[in-house]
């Protein structure tokens, strides 16, 4: 089981390399970067791979709708070129509240984008043929309303590397099953060893739908597992309820929460539903301290050093068999690198 971070941006302190450099002495084999609606996730990733020499990095996610899949490939060869292929793609479609409330275009059908984003970026660094695609969201070269008729098939000027890794960002059956059909890995925003199944069955029907050979020990399934170490188990739990109260309930809206809809599939029915109505409803603190104890549990790493180490244990027992490839720790400090680092590598 391989070992990666999330990366936390601060608007004052930046980046914190002395967390990232430390992820790479232990062998962390790669720090991960989202963008929502503020800061990108490019530019953290590039400032990464200048300052470091063998960790990877990868985008978690580019939202597709932001940027143009032939524009994700030029930012994908670009990284590979400089960074000596340690550049990682992850893709997504976010959500419609964020694609079409701050990016103002329309969210469209994200699994039949993401199918298309994906062909288009392996057709590029592939570069059999110049690039033409015939597809419902993109037409390339365009013909469509403006057009000026001038646009012709283009073959990239840079040789990129056509075995970079694609990732989605995926929660839903029909997103997993997808990943599994099109990508090389996904990173579920959160996940459960004893209900590994909820995430693994659905990428597994993805894979066996892909029709190449392609099974889970040839896909990185890379759950984030938030993380809290210390001698006060409450006071660690305390410090995951934010996020995940964030997520299940305010992530979305009241009819289209694709966090609050995983929360339900792993048993937290009415869990989900209070943390959702108190969310929207404004009363966050209300919504954190509906987050079930047992769900931080499931799907953290929370409380002392020897209760990490044998949560570990059940992450690792799902790696044999390939339900999961990596874990991205969110919220580590250096002493927790340090700690999971010691139980795993």
């Amino acid at each position: 089981m391989k070992l990666a971070v999330a990366l936390r941006i601060s608007a004052t302190a930046g980046i914190d390399m002395e967390l990232v450099r430390e992820a790479e002495r232990l062998g962390y084999e790669a720090v991960w970067c989202g963008e929502a609606y503020g800061t990108d996730a490019v530019s953290p990733v590039a400032w990464v791979l200048a300052q470091t020499a063998t960790i990877k990095a990868g985008t978690s996610i580019l939202q597709m709708p932001a940027r143009t899949p032939a524009c994700a490939a030029m930012t994908a060869m670009t990284l590979q070129a400089l960074s000596g292929n340690r550049f990682l793609c992850g893709i997504g479609p976010s959500g419609p509240q964020v694609v079409e409330g701050w990016h103002g275009v329309p969210y469209g059908k994200p699994l039949a984008r993401t199918r298309e984003y994906i062909a288009i970026i392996r057709r590029i660094l592939e570069r059999k043929a110049p690039l033409e695609f015939a597809g419902e969201h993109y037409q390339i070269p365009y013909n469509g309303p403006g057009a000026t008729g001038l646009g012709k098939p283009l073959r990239s000027i840079v040789h990129g590397d056509p075995s970079l890794k694609i990732y989605t960002a995926a929660i839903a059956p029909a997103g997993l099953r997808t990943a599994g059909e099109v990508a090389d890995g996904t990173l579920p925003f959160f996940m459960s060893p004893e209900q590994a199944e909820a995430i693994v069955g659905p990428v597994r029907e993805g894979l066996a739908k892909a029709g190449d050979d392609k099974t889970l020990a040839d896909f990185d399934l890379a759950p984030y597992v938030r993380v809290a170490i210390g001698d006060d188990l409450a006071a660690c739990r305390d410090a995951i309820r934010p996020n995940l109260a964030l997520y299940i309930g305010g992530m979305g809206a009241r009819s289209k929460n694709f966090y609050n809809d995983l929360a339900k599939r792993m048993g937290y029915e009415a869990a989900a539903e209070t943390i959702q109505d108190h969310y929207l409803a404004g009363r966050r603190r209300e919504a954190e301290a509906a987050v079930p104890d047992a769900l931080i549990d499931e799907t953290s790493l929370v409380g002392p050093t020897e209760r990490v180490r044998e949560r570990l244990r059940a992450w690792q027992a799902i790696a044999k068999d390939h339900r999961v490839g990596s874990l991205v720790l969110a919220g580590a400090d250096i002493a927790a690198l340090r700690t999971v680092a010691e139980a795993v590598l």
